[in-house]
């Protein structure tokens, strides 16, 4: 089990920010039976356990003289910066189960996508999980390495795990992964070259024009001037 340290959190509301500044994340123990408690921690440290363990794995969080069995809840990360703000950690009863969201990841390649025939798409990335808090796994792996076909796909019930200690809350049917067909792409309009060839052969005729009606102009001045 990933041991942690934090302290009790006299510092509520907008004076948390100064903690903030100094490195120190705010953050709330919760559970079933348990009064809520505010803690702060080392900010990095807390990066550094969620990377180890996501939301799945144990932490025995030391506050005090206490030592709590947590799973990381939920952390609120700035917009802009996506640094932590603040984290909830839920305290479990070892000897009880508990539900948490248990990532799905892929291993190895579709023969379908590896020859350009589809792509894959991942339908389902987090399935919701009931066990007891050692029991819980890290993550879900499926293997894609079988599905050589466009439209081909595989579900909840493809995924390898043990069903005595693992309780999966949704339909074994539903769809985790599948070999799309590629979209075709669309064709751009071809180029009006035919108006512009016409409007480039109408504006040289009228250019040719020009001199035959200047000249037509000069001899009516002439004309003109001759008879006065």
């Amino acid at each position: 089990m990933y041991k942690l340290k934090a302290e009790t959190r006299k510092t509520t509301g907008r004076k948390v920010k100064k903690l903030r500044q100094e490195g120190i994340l705010p953050g709330n123990i919760y559970g079933k039976g348990v009064k809520s408690q505010a803690v702060k921690l080392d900010r990095l440290e807390l990066v550094k356990a969620f990377k180890d363990v996501g939301e799945t794995g144990l932490i025995e969080l030391e506050v005090g003289k206490g030592k709590h069995p947590v799973l990381v809840h939920n952390i609120q990360y700035d917009p802009v910066s996506e640094e932590p703000l603040h984290v909830d950690f839920h305290q479990v009863n070892l000897k009880e189960k508990t539900t948490a969201q248990v990532p799905v990841e892929f291993v190895g390649e579709s023969p379908a996508e590896k020859r350009g025939e589809g792509t894959l798409v991942q339908y389902i990335d987090e399935l919701e999980v009931e066990a007891l808090p050692t029991d819980l796994p890290e993550r879900f792996e499926l293997d894609v390495s079988g599905l050589e076909e466009v439209e081909a796909t595989l579900h909840i019930k493809d995924i390898s795990y043990d069903k005595t200690k693992i309780e999966i809350e949704m339909d074994e049917d539903e769809i985790v992964a599948k070999v799309e067909p590629l979209r075709e792409e669309e064709e751009a309009p071809p180029a009006p070259t035919e108006t512009i060839e016409e409007e480039g052969e109408k504006g040289e005729a009228d250019e040719e024009t020009k001199p035959e009606e200047e000249k037509e102009e000069k001899e009516k001045e002439k004309k003109e001037k001759e008879d006065k």
